[in-house]
């Protein structure tokens, strides 16, 4: 059965600014592994992580261009 979209959950997703990138992280596969480790996890938290992402890849880019490369490595990473 579809889950009902909510006034809040809808909102959210409007209220961002145009600055916001879309989320890289599975939120519900980082909530699930906090609750394995008995904690709780945020929205925020969900929201600084995919930006840790963001800037993972964004250096690794750096790193292989400068190698020449249009491939990300894991070295690079």
């Amino acid at each position: 059965m579809p889950r009902k979209t909510t006034r809040r959950a809808a909102g959210k997703s409007a209220g961002r600014s145009s600055r916001s990138r879309e989320v890289l992280v599975v939120a519900s596969k980082v909530k699930a592994y906090m609750k394995n480790k008995k904690m709780n996890t945020s929205a925020d938290a969900i929201n600084i992580l995919s930006e840790r992402v963001y800037s993972v890849l964004d250096d690794a880019v750096v790193r292989s261009k400068a190698n020449g490369r249009k491939t990300i490595k894991a070295q690079d990473i």
